[in-house]
């Protein structure tokens, strides 16, 4: 009878052992990693939520089940600081962000990273610096330099003089972005700015700013030689203006980012459009991997603990016909 109960017993603690494991098991979920990105409201934005969404698409079929992902897109910042913490009531290990607005933002993000999430924040970042996150973005000083040395080199080449320059708008990128373009521009004293010295206006990275500046300059300068307009989606409006005026004696446009348009008009040797400069939405897919890396050990999570953000920047790249193949994804929709 003895023997009986100590059997009984040993099996009601065995089974008790499996329950157990399997209760630890279920709490011991998938990682969880949100990512939330802003709505399109022109392209570079439409290709951050593409570049988002392929990412999580290869990883999902490259790790069926390993983790758990969920895309959020956003149309301004108060929509994504409500979907920041609906992924933190989701359970969230890890986010990824790229902010609609950095000040806004701010709080939300400092706040999960309190709870324990660990934050990968894309191009833009955060107005508190005393706590840790990773910074991935584009070297906005070195896409303003690789701009101005080709502008400079092509118009000099094709001994061209005259030109207009546009901004983005008035914050610090645009800022390093023109700093460095004019830096290089100046080196060749043949070259000369309409506007005088190094004054530009800005063209809010919108076609149709682009379109209207493009429009006034025209009317403004009887002749122009070269137009840097930092953007390819401004680059899409100057372009129009150039059209409908008729003007023959503009030779190059110059804009920036790496659009599949750009792309496109380089392959097909455009008139115009000769090369841009990287300062891709692909950011985005890259910072997502990053995050991967981090959740399976190849990269360290030290920045989580750190006192300060972590900078990881993508340098920027000249595309022109010798290595457009290289960059041009025809699925892509910037």
């Amino acid at each position: 009878m003895k023997r009986v109960l100590v059997i009984i017993l040993c099996l009601v603690f065995s089974v008790g052992l499996v329950f157990a494991q399997g209760v630890s098991e279920t709490k011991t979920s998938v990682p969880k990693i949100g990512i939330a990105v802003p709505s399109p409201d022109h392209g570079w934005t439409g290709g951050i939520g593409w570049w988002a969404d392929k990412a999580v698409k290869e990883l999902q079929q490259k790790y069926p089940g390993k983790y758990d992902f969920k895309v959020l897109h956003a149309d301004g910042y108060a929509k994504q600081i409500s979907d920041i913490e609906d992924l933190m009531v989701w359970g969230m290990d890890y986010l990824v962000v790229l902010p609609h607005e950095s000040a806004p933002l701010t709080p939300v993000v400092k706040e999960a990273h309190a709870a324990g999430v660990k934050c990968i924040v894309v191009d833009r970042g955060l107005t508190d610096t005393t706590f840790g996150y990773v910074n991935l973005a584009g070297n906005n000083p070195e896409m303003g330099k690789v701009s101005g040395a080709f502008v400079r080199d092509y118009m000099k080449a094709n001994k061209l003089t005259k030109y207009v320059a546009m901004g983005g708008m008035p914050v610090v990128i645009d800022g390093e972005r023109m700093n460095a373009f004019f830096d290089e521009m100046t080196k060749e004293p043949t070259l000369v700015n309409l506007a005088g010295g190094r004054n530009y206006d800005f063209a809010d990275w919108s076609t149709q700013k682009g379109l209207e500046l493009m429009e006034n300059y025209i009317q403004k300068y009887p002749e122009i030689h070269a137009v840097f307009c930092q953007d390819d989606d401004v680059m899409t409006g100057v372009l129009q203006a150039i059209k409908e005026s008729g003007r023959k004696d503009i030779k190059l446009v110059f804009g920036g980012a790496g659009s599949k348009a750009a792309y496109e008009m380089i392959i097909n040797n455009d008139p115009l459009v000769k090369a841009t400069a990287t300062y891709h939405p692909s950011m985005v897919y890259d910072a997502i991997m990053y995050c991967l890396d981090v959740v399976e050990g190849k990269k360290s999570d030290a920045f989580h603990t750190a006192k300060s953000p972590t900078a990881v920047v993508l340098p920027s790249v000249l595309v022109d016909k010798n290595n457009v193949m290289n960059f041009y994804d025809k699925d892509s929709v910037f």
